[in-house]
């Protein structure tokens, strides 16, 4: 008997799928389908808060829905925010296979850098498939690059990473904050804290829904307090 998988709510239809996922899921029996859909529906609601739960409901999918490239797609960038790097990069190769997609390279090359595997990581930010990714994803992959130099003790090397026109880009684009906060860490680990300072700062302002700490960062390279969401001086 097959594994139902975690409980799914009866508000939950399945049809709060985009249109693409659903296309994917058309080769499958509309009830099969239906099922697998309102498991993939779950996963991507709790990846942010519950990446365990997310996994489970993208393994529910996966056995009900093992050839369909979408679910393992899913599969893998829970297994990813769950840190399980290796299942990550086998469910990932696979949907990579299925779909014929590169945009999971940033995700798969952090999961080697996971692995403690930094040249393989440095081998798919150099690869050819890579130089094909679309902005928003070269970006992603600039930023694991420069993470897996800091690795390797290469600092310099992690903040020429990102010296990329994107960063000197005056009008705010959904990467602009991870962009800004991975130079600023960069130029930080390469002890240019001056520098690390000013780009902390940017990213902070760029940070509208606060997802990074470059308020704080910023404020420990300055010496300032933050007090109630305000920043100020040390008291003397």
């Amino acid at each position: 008997m097959r594994d139902p998988g975690p409980a799914v709510p009866d508000d939950v239809t399945g049809d709060e799928l985009d249109r693409a996922a659903k296309s994917d899921l058309k080769t499958l029996p509309k009830d099969l389908a239906t099922d697998v859909a309102r498991h993939l529906v779950m996963a991507g609601r709790l990846i942010d808060e519950d990446a365990d739960l997310a996994y489970q409901h993208s393994l529910a999918a996966r056995r009900r829905a093992a050839r369909v490239g979408i679910v393992r797609e899913a599969c893998g960038l829970a297994a990813y925010r769950a840190g399980l790097w290796s299942v990550a990069l086998s469910e990932l190769r696979t949907a990579r296979r299925l779909m014929g997609q590169e945009a999971y390279l940033p995700i798969m090359a952090d999961a080697e850098r996971g692995l403690g595997r930094p040249e393989r990581a440095l081998d798919l930010a150099r690869s050819d498939e890579a130089r094909r990714l679309p902005q928003a994803e070269a970006i992603e992959m600039r930023i694991v690059e420069s993470g897996t130099r800091r690795d390797l003790g290469q600092y310099s090397a992690a903040v020429l990473a990102l010296q990329i026109p994107e960063l000197k880009d005056e009008r705010l684009r959904p990467w602009s904050a991870r962009l800004f906060y991975a130079y600023a860490d960069a130029l930080a680990e390469a002890d240019r804290e001056e520098e690390a300072a000013h780009w902390f700062a940017r990213a902070a302002a760029a940070d509208r829904e606060g997802e990074t700490d470059a308020a704080e960062r910023h404020a420990d390279l300055e010496g300032l307090d933050i007090i109630d969401g305000d920043i100020d001086g040390d008291e003397v």
